[in-house]
């Protein structure tokens, strides 16, 4: 029996799976939910599988949904570059694009290669900055697409995924309860940064700064060398660091999400972010550095 996955099963698929959430998934792809629900019942019906478990509270991959995920991503970039290369339709102009200095260690070089490799003819102008300055210089006009943080009460952009904030450190590493906690933290208007003052703060714990840092290199050097501990993202901790809450009873710290921002629509760049932006949400989970699954959609 040959099977036939279709494209829009696929995407719709790819969101849910990304968000954990039905709604948020016909949301990002401007679909009701019943049409999602439909799209997910009928890829599965042609795989013969369970792709999800889900019931009023909570929606979970199964087995066989983790191994779609691939599949899906994979069959979507050959049909793409299909419909590109038949089609004749080929993007240009410049496109300035801003990620924050949390993917420096990820896998998002690989999705900008394969965009590179299908737009060749956009010239892609990157920027690495803190999540807080990104989003100022997309306020000025300065960027037309960005990748950062934001906090979970913050509405704008387009949803990649959620996770957790934690305190990490070197696995070497004990902290005094008797005294002050050592941060390692980005510098002003660092997202990571006013959450662990706020936690901490909330805790009544006293806290001082060892280390600051606009580099992300630069923060995993210091942690590593054990000068204090860093609030991140659950799901991007660096090689060489641990999670460090349950040993030094520090304070929880919170959901942050991430997300793509659009700035002022320019023609010349506007097609250029849209193809950036989906290849972006199509293999946002191929950015998580741990291998766990983006967190439920709340």
């Amino acid at each position: 029996m040959v099977r036939v996955y279709d494209p829009s099963h696929l995407r719709s698929f790819l969101a849910v799976a990304q968000t954990l959430s039905f709604t948020q998934a016909a949301r990002r792809l401007g679909l009701r939910q019943s049409t999602v629900s439909q799209h997910v019942r009928r890829l599965e019906a042609t795989t013969g599988r369970q792709l999800f478990t889900r019931d009023t509270h909570s929606v979970e991959l199964t087995e066989d949904g983790e191994a779609m995920l691939g599949f899906a991503r994979r069959i979507l970039e050959v049909h793409e570059q299909a419909t590109a290369f038949f089609t004749g339709t080929r993007l240009r102009g410049r496109l300035r694009f801003g990620a924050s200095e949390d993917f420096v260690l990820t896998r998002l070089p690989e999705i900008l290669e394969g965009f590179r490799h299908e737009h060749p003819e956009v010239d892609l102008e990157l920027t690495v900055e803190l999540s807080g300055t990104l989003h100022e210089r997309l306020a000025a006009g300065k960027l037309d697409l960005v990748l950062a943080k934001r906090r979970p009460e913050d509405p704008r952009g387009e949803l990649v995924w959620q996770d957790e904030l934690v305190w990490i450190g070197a696995e070497r590493l004990r902290l005094d309860p008797a005294r002050p906690v050592p941060l390692i933290v980005y510098p002003p208007p660092g997202i990571t940064r006013a959450l662990a003052f706020e936690a901490l703060q909330r805790q009544g714990r006293e806290w001082r700064v060892a280390c600051t840092s606009g580099s992300l290199n630069g923060l995993v050097a210091a942690a590593r060398a054990g000068l204090g501990v860093m609030a991140h993202s659950r799901g991007l901790i660096p090689p060489g660091l641990v999670r460090m809450r349950e040993r030094a009873g520090l304070p929880q710290l919170g959901g942050v999400d991430f997300v793509l921002v659009h700035g002022r629509r320019r023609a010349s760049a506007q097609g250029a972010a849209d193809a950036l932006a989906s290849a972006i949400l199509a293999g946002g989970s191929r950015l998580v550095t741990t291998g766990s699954r983006p967190p439920r959609a709340r």
